[in-house]
């Protein structure tokens, strides 16, 4: 008998019909002498009609209670994947995120997990139950509801997972796996039978709709195998396991691109010690995850520095920065939120030369311009023009041979 996670995301729960099949897939699973935690996400298009009502009252809703309206949208899929598996004769019940007492710190929109309780969801197992979870939510110290961020379902799976010591968590979704690239920008990109946790992490952190890049980064740190397979077909997925010597062979494993990001650039600030602490930390302290940071070479005492936000924070940095300009001694503040990260990622540019020269050289090719540049001993990363955004996946795609054999580097 095996104890495996599996979570169920918003398309796989998008209406009544879906959230049946679902239940005969659990079902199958529990007749295969499986114990079953099963987490899911609210039903497609719910979490944004939630969002979309906030708004309509406020035009800057307040955080906390923001995550007390969003984190109804799980409750209600819970209750009705539990009522759809009693139907076919098997017990159920389902849990909030406070009932199975996922606790987190108080960053409400992307809150993140101070730790796990699995008491009542291991009495239910004994019990005999399919235990239902509710993903993307949990809360504080205090009891107050708190979400996870954009795919914090993913995170609950993982974190449950790894909490009850499970041997498998499986991950459904709308796609068949991991790609090479997004197929409906490169109709040839392959599916991947297995990735590394640290090039999935890069993937998913560069724009990869997969996986929530958290979730990969708690996997890792709890070794917990990850099956992302398709919530429409019994096909074999994509593993996220550790890496091995096979994967060191592949150069480039996948092409990324993300176009939630915004560039921030702040001119002609004092060029001394403390600045970029003071900036920086303003920005932490709002919550602000920064990306990628450009600073240029001083000249008459002062320099520019450039970087990277989500686009769902954009307005929110723009305004502290601008609040925080004078301070600093900065002329003007500059922003772009029509941007796109293109990245190529791959363990085995560890051990291969000029595969930055190779992604540089295609994309000047095309007359595409590069703003910013961040490396990783696995991934390259590019800020570009968005509307170069789609092309330069393609070209990167074709250059470093994904459709077919990965090219080996020079």
């Amino acid at each position: 008998m095996s104890l495996i996670v599996q979570k169920y995301g918003g398309s796989s729960v998008a209406d009544v019909e879906r959230i049946k099949q679902v239940a005969r897939r659990v079902v199958e699973t529990k007749i295969q002498g499986n114990d079953l935690v099963v987490v899911v996400s609210a039903m497609a298009g719910e979490t944004d009609r939630l969002l979309r009502l906030a708004a309509q009252i406020s035009d800057a809703p307040d955080e906390r209670e923001l995550d007390v309206i969003v984190a109804t949208g799980e409750q209600i899929s819970i209750g009705l994947l539990s009522l759809a598996i009693q139907q076919h004769g098997h017990k159920a019940r389902s849990f909030t995120g406070s009932q199975v007492r996922i606790q987190t710190d108080t960053a409400y929109t992307k809150a993140k997990i101070v730790s796990v309780e699995v008491d009542r969801a291991q009495q239910a197992l004994r019990e005999g139950a399919v235990v239902i979870v509710a993903g993307f939510q949990g809360v504080t110290a205090e009891d107050d509801v708190t979400t996870l961020g954009r795919g914090g379902s993913d995170l609950t799976a993982v974190a449950m997972a790894a909490a009850l010591k499970a041997d498998l968590c499986e991950i459904y979704t709308d796609v068949e796996g991991v790609y090479t690239a997004d197929p409906n920008i490169v109709p040839e990109a392959r599916k991947l039978e297995k990735i590394s946790y640290d090039e999935m992490l890069e993937m998913a952190s560069l724009g990869a709709k997969v996986l929530q890049a958290r979730s990969v980064e708690y996997a890792k740190n709890y070794a917990v195998p990850v099956h992302v397979r398709s919530s429409f077909n019994a096909s074999q997925g994509t593993l996220v396991v550790q890496e091995d010597a096979e994967m060191e062979k592949v150069v480039v494993s996948g092409i990324a691109c993300d176009k939630n990001e915004a560039k921030i650039t702040v001119l002609r600030v004092a060029d001394r010690p403390g600045i970029a602490a003071k900036l920086f930390g303003r920005v932490a302290e709002a919550n602000i995850v920064v990306d990628m940071i450009v600073q240029n070479i001083s000249q008459d005492g002062t320099t520019d520095i450039s970087f990277t936000v989500p686009k769902s924070d954009f307005p929110k940095a723009m305004w502290l920065v601008n609040g925080l300009a004078e301070e600093i001694g900065a002329q003007q503040v500059e922003g772009d939120d029509k941007i796109a990260k293109v990245s190529i990622v791959g363990v085995g540019m560890r051990t291969h030369s000029g595969v930055a020269a190779r992604m540089f050289e295609a994309l000047a090719r095309e007359n595409i311009n590069i703003m910013m540049i961040s490396t990783s001993e696995i991934k390259v990363s590019c800020v570009i023009d968005a509307k170069y955004g789609e092309l330069a996946v393609r070209i990167l795609h074709e250059i470093f041979g994904l459709a077919g054999r990965t090219v080996v580097g020079e």
